[in-house]
């Protein structure tokens, strides 16, 4: 059966950090539709005044924090010790688990372009122990088919392995597409699976998707895209939906208010950090 567009979703623009100017288009009205993605951050700019105020040093427990640029950089530096900087077509990939504190410089660039995801823990993994990877560009494999090609940036793509997180399965794919190009993705018929089209405009089942918009899909075991334009960027997401409580306030989200009541405590009291290395 083939997939077939839910809802559309266009972001809107908003300042977070230390005053980066970005479009915020999944957020905490979209938790039920898109789980387990939780947030999506969009980031395209040519001006480098709009994001090189960073985000400072922040708190984070119970998400995986995923960070794809295709252009542009990013310096990481947390309260495990890791510092660390992807650069153009690079992922940061952090578990926050259980708890951690890290900041996010981003250098002045010709363009930055990107997405952050959030992706949900399990109510059994809230509590894991916080990691960091950045998956690098000779672990990124790029497959061509007809009409363009897809980065492999985590997960599976028809017999081809990339990087895989320790938590949630996630298929992340950058698909390429040029003008006139069509593709067809197989997918489990009850995945949660998702679009966002980073650059350029695409059609699903006739229905045109423009630029910037996150589209969560029907259930069907295929999903067929074609492009609108004379090149477009589209992000493909597939994972398995939690169907779990969400409490979420700020940079924490848990299962329950009481637990985000303790997250918040435990920030003010000092005891928050359950694993760090001291500088």
């Amino acid at each position: 059966m083939e997939r077939k567009v839910k809802l559309q979703v266009e972001g809107f623009r908003t300042v977070d950090g230390a005053g980066v100017s970005l479009v915020r288009v999944l957020g905490n009205t979209t938790v039920r539709e898109f789980d387990p993605i939780l947030m999506l951050d969009s980031f395209d700019s040519l001006e480098p005044k709009d994001y090189t105020a960073g985000f400072p040093m922040h708190p984070h427990r119970g998400i995986e924090t995923i960070s794809y640029l295709y252009k542009g950089k990013m310096v990481h530096k947390d309260t495990l010790g890791n510092e660390d900087t992807v650069t153009d077509g690079e992922i940061q990939w952090m578990n926050s688990g259980s708890g951690i504190f890290h900041e996010e410089k981003v250098p002045a660039a010709k363009r930055l372009l990107g997405v952050q995801l959030w992706l949900n823990l399990p109510k059994a993994e809230k509590m894991s122990s916080p990691t960091y990877h950045r998956i690098k560009n000779e672990e990124i494999e790029e497959i061509d088919y007809y009409g363009g090609k897809i980065r492999l940036l985590a997960g599976e793509y028809k017999g081809h392995v990339g990087y895989k997180g320790n938590h949630l399965p996630l298929n992340y794919y950058d698909i390429h597409m040029n003008e006139n190009a069509e593709i067809t993705i197989d997918t489990p018929k009850d995945d949660s699976v998702m679009i966002f089209t980073l650059i350029g405009n695409v059609y699903i089942g006739g229905e045109k998707i423009r630029e910037k918009t996150a589209v969560k899909l029907t259930g069907g075991d295929k999903l067929t895209i074609k492009n609108a334009d004379n090149f477009s960027q589209v992000l493909f997401i597939q994972s398995k939906a939690l169907n779990e409580p969400v409490a979420w306030a700020g940079p924490i989200v848990m299962n329950t208010n009481a637990e985000l009541q303790q997250a918040f405590s435990e920030i003010r009291n000092g005891s928050f950090l359950k694993e760090t290395i001291e500088y």
